[in-house]
């Protein structure tokens, strides 16, 4: 089982990002290769610096003979950017869908921009078809998120974690004027996640760095436990009093993997006067906003009243917020709270051509098992079209996945 670690003690930015995951790519050469391929007048170089003492890799992105200023181009685009200052969403989608790398990779890529542009929409009140790109729209941000994207898909690694982001502090300058650090728009896309403001007085986190740790990172926190295979150094452009890099580390957690791999909260309440509709709902209500699972059980209450337990699984960043919503959904005063360890096995789908139609098979693999079954949804969706029980459904299936 591999980990992908980001150390974000300064921030993140896409060249920072890319930098330290192409430290540990296998394939450097291929890399820069595809990358220098995709757009004419643009080249991507691997530069080896070093930051207050650490050794790093600084990408950098030359378009058209000229490198761009790393981090602080995008923000001064009046300036000297008018041949590719305004680009939408839409241009930027079609551009990356001209790319020849893996489609998986342009998803990716395009997962990267939506998630940027619906953020800047909100923090600066326009649609988002209007969201033009001044401060991540330049090539060299494109060529940064793809190449982020890549490196994630040449690396493979089963699972991705960061650290908690600097995001510094004080004002940066921008398209939009003088903005607060954090940016708005990076604001935006640090919901949800754990952040330090640090001593730095300047923009560490930009939305670019921002958007690419909310696509791949699955959780924020320490470092898991396991064997390192590998650290990566990505280096940004400007010197402050601490190295201005962003860590990748490769773990193996799979030596670490006897024991609890994962940490889940259970919160619970026992309720003696709620109609099965009303609990039906607050299911509803808890599984949309973003419950792991919840369960009744019959249980029976003082005084002899037939009740239910709730059960709500959550992970454990999200248990506040859940339990306020169980409150709010049901009728009782009180929400217990357990942290749990988990051993959870690390799950991964895949599509198989069945005669029936295209069905997913999930894998779990880990303590020395590996285990793997179809996708209920997609059986009973073949079942149904066929008008055929589910039983045969899961034949066919089971067939399939023998030849």
């Amino acid at each position: 089982m591999r980990t992908l670690y980001f150390e974000c003690a300064m921030g993140a930015a896409g060249d920072m990002l890319m930098g330290a995951l192409y430290e540990l790519c296998p394939e450097k050469e291929k890399f820069l290769r595809d990358m220098n391929a995709l757009l004419p007048g643009v080249t991507v170089e691997a530069e080896r610096v070093t930051r207050q003492g650490v050794a790093g890799t600084h990408m950098r992105v030359v378009i058209h003979g000229q490198e761009e200023d790393g981090r602080e181009h995008r923000h001064h685009d009046h300036d000297h950017h008018h041949h590719h200052e305004h680009r939408s969403l839409a241009d930027i989608a079609s551009m990356i869908d001209g790319f020849s790398l893996p489609r998986e990779v342009r998803e990716d890529a395009k997962r990267v921009y939506a998630l940027i542009a619906r953020a800047e929409s909100a923090a600066h009140g326009v649609d988002v078809g209007e969201v033009h790109f001044h401060e991540v729209g330049a090539l060299d941000a494109v060529a940064d998120v793809t190449g982020v994207c890549y490196l994630m898909r040449l690396l493979g690694a089963d699972a991705v974690c960061a650290s908690p982001v600097a995001v510094g502090s004080g004002t940066v300058h921008t398209a939009h004027g003088l903005l607060p650090v954090p940016a708005p728009a990076t604001a935006r896309l640090l919901t949800g996640v754990p952040v330090a403001v640090g001593d730095v007085a300047a923009e560490l986190c930009t939305p670019t760095g921002a958007a690419l740790l909310r696509t791949f990172a699955g959780d924020f926190g320490p470092m898991p436990d396991g064997v390192i295979l590998g650290c990566g150094y990505g280096c940004g452009t400007r010197d402050f009093p601490r190295a201005n890099c962003v860590r990748a580390f490769l773990v193996d957690t799979a030596a670490a993997a006897e024991g609890p791999n994962d940490a889940v909260t259970e919160l619970k309440a026992n309720i003696d006067d709620m109609t099965g509709e009303a609990l039906g709902f607050a299911m509803e209500r808890l599984l949309e906003a973003g419950a792991l699972d919840v369960s009744y059980a019959p249980v029976t209450m003082k005084k002899n009243r037939p009740g239910v337990a709730l059960t709500c699984l959550c992970r454990p960043g999200d248990a506040d917020r859940l339990a306020a919503e169980i409150l709010r959904h049901t009728s009782t005063f009180g929400v217990r709270r357990t942290d749990c360890s988990r051993y959870a096995m690390a799950v991964s789908a895949e599509m198989v051509e069945t005669p029936w139609g295209p069905m997913h098979r999930k894998t779990g693999t880990g303590y020395g098992l590996t285990k793997s079954k179809p996708e209920y949804a997609d059986l009973a969706a073949a079942a149904q079209r066929r008008d055929e029980p589910l039983r045969r459904a899961a034949d066919c299936f089971r067939a399939a996945v023998q030849n």
